[in-house]
């Protein structure tokens, strides 16, 4: 494989620091301006124009393993010859440039059964220093699989020169295991396309990876939260009684739970130190701000979203001090799928069963909100995305569920539905209000407590699911969310149009799927 020639090891972090601040902005860019460090000593990057992932610029390129991918608009193919010429075009732009490529050697995955090495080349110092933080600060073994990532945000493609949908573009090549970013500023672009990777070659072995959080309790129990972004992942895995293993992937083997990754990667919008304190204190030097407005004293203003509501920020895990030091644990005891329900119709917990968690693992629902009128749901919309990461799992729906429900039975894990979304109407009403995260967290300590298998029950007919009368902490109005609203016809009605939108789902994607599990989803009206 042609790789570049220009290039310069990484000695320490904050040689990267120090290189970004001083060379890399903003000189070298007229759409991304300088970097800063913060006043909480946290380095300050702006990705220009692009502060998300680009989803729709996402190519796999393969020729071996073209029947396991499920290709579509997620997972779109790239021939292999095309892309060939295009790495060997990369790799000749990075050797013209003045400065050499930072290379570094780390690893994926903390299970040494099941890590693969990782070799980085990155333009920017930052995107250095992000591989750094996000992945393990550990070389790979010379018996473990390796991996290229080649990150060059001043290379662009072209698109009918490369048949491409943009000028940034991402490419994950399966056969020859490398990953080449074009155009591409945001840093979670490289930590997405690692984490695509593991998610073909894990199953293959027969380990699930989980787009999740998960932390430990005192006595070895470990709790997995599984959500898609915004749901909670990250602020209830990072619970101040419990040591965290991981915010976000991790995989699931024959030895139990291991993280991929090295650091975390949250949200930042509105964050506080009275509501978050374990991610608002892991912020210091060595960490990473993406796209946070700072006032004159450089403090960053995380209730801004002048440039984003995407706010992020990285960090090590060794930022937090009550954590897993091994990175892994025994198998899960419990499960908790998380999910936004903008249209405030269901409860803050339910229990579930094999086939239920199995159903909920597939639709991964949540909700999108934009500009909603007043008492309306108009402009709520029910989102699904199976694994609850559909954009970054490149094989068939089918093998991951597979794989998810011989491990919940295989382990007997218990699994709840919880909802962070809202309550008594839906976002954007005058009565509609968000659960607080100290009822959420009242609600998931319960849950992995084992608290909630004793507790009375009444059954949800629409959701087809489980509820618990009491949960302690947590109001028991909440518990029943028909009484939380003061119109029952407009509950009725936001409570069919959410059930009708698992349906069309369901019956959309998961046709050849077992009627057990399609029985266990909402009824249909």
């Amino acid at each position: 494989m042609n790789l570049p020639h220009k290039t310069r090891p990484v000695r320490f972090v904050q040689e990267l620091v120090e290189h970004t601040i001083r060379h890399e902005y903003p000189h070298d860019s007229k759409t991304v301006p300088g970097a800063v460090i913060a006043s909480n000593g946290a380095l300050a990057v702006y990705t220009g124009e692009r502060t998300g992932r680009s989803a729709n610029d996402r190519y796999i390129v393969t020729q071996q393993y073209r029947d396991e991918i499920d290709w579509g608009p997620i997972n779109i193919a790239y021939e292999p010859d095309r892309f060939s010429a295009l790495w060997d075009e990369a790799v000749r732009h990075a050797d013209s440039l003045e400065d050499p490529l930072w290379e570094q050697h780390l690893r994926v995955g903390a299970d040494p059964h099941h890590a693969v090495g990782l070799r980085v080349f990155t333009k920017y110092a930052w995107h250095g220093l992000f591989a750094n933080t996000m992945f393990i600060r550990q070389p790979p073994t010379p018996e473990m699989e390796e991996w290229t990532i080649l990150n060059l945000p001043s290379f662009h493609t072209d698109v009918r020169k490369h048949g491409t949908n943009s000028d940034c573009s991402g490419f994950i090549d399966l056969d020859h295991k490398r990953i080449l970013l074009c155009g591409l500023h945001y840093g979670g672009e490289m930590k997405k396309a690692v984490f695509t990777v593991m998610n073909f070659i894990l199953p293959r072995k027969g380990v699930l990876p989980m787009h999740c959080s998960a932390n430990v309790g005192e006595h070895g129990d470990v709790a997995v939260f599984l959500g898609l972004s915004g749901t909670g992942k990250t602020t209830l895995g990072s619970d101040p009684n419990r040591r965290i293993i991981g915010d976000d992937e991790h995989g699931w083997s024959e030895h139990g739970l291991f993280n991929f990754e090295g650091g975390c990667y949250a949200k930042g919008i509105k964050l506080t130190r009275e509501r978050e304190p374990v991610i608002y204190d892991a912020i210091r030097e060595g960490a990473i701000i993406e796209n946070v407005v700072l006032d004159e004293l450089r403090r960053p203003l995380y209730d801004c979203e002048d440039i984003t509501e995407n706010i992020r920020v990285a960090y090590p895990l060794s930022h937090i001090e009550n954590r897993d030091f091994q990175n892994r644990g025994w198998h899960p005891q419990s499960q908790v799928l998380l999910s936004y329900d903008a249209y405030g119709v269901l409860p803050p917990v339910a229990g579930l069963t094999v086939e239920q968690a199995v159903y909920y693992y597939l639709s991964g629902y949540t909700a999108k909100v934009g500009s909603t009128e007043v008492g309306s749901t108009a402009q709520i919309e029910a989102s699904f995305s199976s694994m609850f990461g559909a954009p970054f799992f490149p094989c068939k729906p089918k093998l991951y569920a597979d794989l998810y429900e011989r491990k919940l039975r295989e382990h007997s894990t218990r699994v709840y539905n919880v909802s962070t979304g809202y309550t008594g109407g839906p976002f954007g009403s005058k009565e509609g209000r968000r659960f607080e995260i100290g009822t959420s967290r009242a609600v998931v300590n319960s849950a992995i407590s084992g608290a909630l298998d004793s507790m009375p029950q009444w059954h949800m007919e629409e959701m087809n699911l489980q509820v618990p009368e009491h949960v302690p902490g947590v109001l028991d109005k909440h518990l029943h969310p028909l009484s939380m609203w003061t119109n029952p016809r407009k509950y009725k009605d936001a409570m069919r149009e959410l059930v009708d939108s698992f349906h069309k789902n369901w019956d959309k994607k998961f046709g050849g799927v077992s009627t057990a599990i399609r029985d266990a989803g909402p009824r249909r009206y």
